[in-house]
């Protein structure tokens, strides 16, 4: 057998540290609510993002910025999702939010009766708006769209290495 050729095991060496989540860069980036809507329901969230090796970014938690509450996300949901949203939504990462901590109350709020509730994140970047499109799955199996969130970039959190806001203040946040 012979032995693989250097391209080759380069190839392999950056596919396993662009797997490795020592190599993500990880920022907490903090939204205000743009329209009347977006803050009834959510007022300003913070969003722990993670950025990979070639600007992929993955949303991991969420925070409210100006209450106590958290919810954790789950890349990716079924097809059923984007097939629901409105005409010219933005297309962006699909993530189902997660019933532990505050999940199953921002489910609640988001897509009231829903069974399920997911969330579609545009492209998530600092200095610029943000728009978070949520659809819920009801008893019945049907996916529908629930409403569109909207908000104007206002910061990004200065934090030690190591840190989230989420260790820093566990009363705050609860368990993540």
């Amino acid at each position: 057998m012979s032995r693989p050729g250097p391209s080759l095991l380069l190839i392999a060496a950056l596919a396993s540290a662009a797997a490795s989540p020592a190599m993500a860069d990880t920022r907490f980036l903090s939204f205000d609510a743009s329209d009347r809507t977006t803050q009834a329901l959510t007022r300003g969230v913070t969003l722990e993002v993670e950025r990979g090796w070639f600007g992929a970014t993955s949303v991991k938690n969420l925070f409210s910025s100006t209450s106590r509450g958290s919810a954790r996300f789950e890349r990716g949901g079924p097809d059923q999702v984007r097939r629901v949203l409105p005409q010219g939504a933005a297309d962006g990462g699909v993530y189902s939010i997660l019933a532990d901590g505050d999940g199953r109350a921002l489910s609640r709020a988001l897509c009231p009766g829903a069974d399920e509730a997911f969330i579609v994140v545009g492209r998530v970047r600092a200095g610029h708006p943000l728009t978070i499109e949520t659809v819920g799955r009801w008893a019945d199996g049907q996916f529908r769209h629930c409403v569109s969130l909207n908000y104007s970039y206002r910061g990004e959190w200065a934090t030690m290495q190591g840190s989230s806001p989420a260790r820093d203040v566990p009363a705050a946040f609860g368990n993540n």
